[in-house]
């Protein structure tokens, strides 16, 4: 199954039915009057959370969705049959905006949750509404009213408690695989990680919370290098960002310059998202020796003059990685006590992730944008390149795993 965590689709809602003109005819009832009923209203269309759906892949080929129209009316005063509803089973996180005029209809969270996007046409009048003392056998129905129409936009973001942010090949994937149950793929090269993986991790009984590991950034990725931004929007939701850098890079680069280049990158892509709380974790620890590793480590923090919380960690040998999770739960369920206690925190944050889930989709739309006018460009410069407006990232999908 493919990760798709954008779609684009159109909607259709049924036309209501038709009233009818009918007039009642009987055994010794010669002149009875109208009976023609209403017409049945039209089927709506609604996107429900599905707790079974990990991508959006459903919509990458079938894009368009109408539901059935309402039947006409009858005689005996009879209604018309409504039409059926569509229900589109979307992923839980997904956000609904409307592609023309980019208002974002609503943020299914919560599995089940429905929201109505389309909504159905009511049914036409039947003669039967018309009659009057003056006006005994109407000719006059009501046609049903159309149904809505509507462009959307699908967008998947993952829901995690903790992102996961550094260069290629800083750990992360290690990192989750050994504090959760998620095994993503890892190799000795860069961008090995394609797609978000979702890990849940267990510190205690009743006590977890969800950790998201998205691809590497590299230096330039607001401009579109590497695999470019498109999956920071994947930490829009997120509470705490653990940034991962590699003690002793391979290629001799130098940590805190690594560390430099990824906050500047958050910074261009998103402010709100840059000013989220930002814990550094100093990996791969275990390729040193205890006090060269402490050397170097103490360096970094200086030379960084970081002032939020710091671990020293290995994600191979699993040392220090379950001491950052305890301290991430506790940190976690502080947050989470305050927005039950104080409505207005609460609000303040909830106005914080609008912001930069705000921020994340206009980024990504003007990222797009430049890029397909750098295609246009080159195209009429006379190079042979192919556009694909449906952006495939591998064979994998998001699932929660414990």
């Amino acid at each position: 199954m493919r990760f798709v965590d954008e779609a684009i689709i159109q909607v259709e809602a049924g036309s209501g039915g038709n009233g009818c003109a009918s007039f009642r005819r009987e055994k010794f009832i010669p002149f009875g009057g109208p009976d023609g009923g209403d017409g049945g209203r039209g089927g709506s269309i609604l996107i429900e959370a599905a707790p079974d759906a990990n991508t959006l892949v459903d919509y990458r080929y079938t894009r368009k969705f109408r539901a059935e129209r309402g039947k006409g009316g009858r005689g005996a005063n009879c209604s018309g049959k409504s039409g059926a509803d569509v229900i589109l089973k979307v992923p839980v996180g997904t956000t609904i905006v409307d592609e023309d005029t980019n208002e974002v209809l609503g943020d299914l969270v919560e599995p089940n949750q429905q929201l109505l996007v389309a909504k159905g046409g009511y049914g036409g009048l039947g003669n039967i509404h018309f009659k009057s003392s003056t006006n005994r056998s109407p000719q006059k129905t009501t046609s049903g009213h159309a149904g809505e129409i509507r462009q959307l936009r699908l967008e998947l973001k993952v829901l995690a408690d903790v992102g996961l942010l550094g260069l290629p090949n800083a750990g992360k994937s290690t990192f989750i695989r050994a504090v959760s149950a998620a095994k993503p793929k890892v190799a000795d090269y860069p961008f090995t990680t394609l797609v978000p993986n979702l890990g849940v991790v267990d510190v205690d009984r009743h006590r977890s919370f969800v950790m998201a590991d998205i691809p590497g950034l590299i230096a330039g990725a607001s401009e579109g290098a590497g695999l470019g931004i498109r999956f920071l929007k994947h930490l829009a939701r997120t509470r705490f960002l653990l940034h991962l850098v590699d003690i002793a890079p391979m290629d001799g680069t130098d940590p805190v310059e690594s560390v430099k280049a990824i906050a500047l990158e958050l910074q261009k892509f998103s402010p709100a998202l840059a000013a989220l709380p930002r814990w550094l974790v100093i990996n791969k620890t275990d390729l040193l020796a205890p006090e060269e590793a402490e050397e170097i480590a103490q360096d970094i923090i200086q030379r960084l003059n970081w002032q939020a919380p710091v671990f020293k960690t290995s994600g191979l040998t699993r040392d220090g990685s379950m001491q950052v999770c305890y301290k991430l739960m506790d940190a976690i369920e502080e947050q989470r006590a305050l927005e039950a206690e104080n409505p207005e925190a609460a609000e303040a944050l909830l106005e914080n992730r609008r912001l930069l889930e705000a921020e994340t989709r206009q980024n990504i739309q003007n990222l797009r944008a430049q890029q397909r006018a750098n295609y246009l460009a080159r195209k009429e410069a006379g190079f042979d390149d192919e556009w694909d407006d449906d952006e495939d990232d591998g064979e994998m999908e998001v699932i929660y795993q414990r």
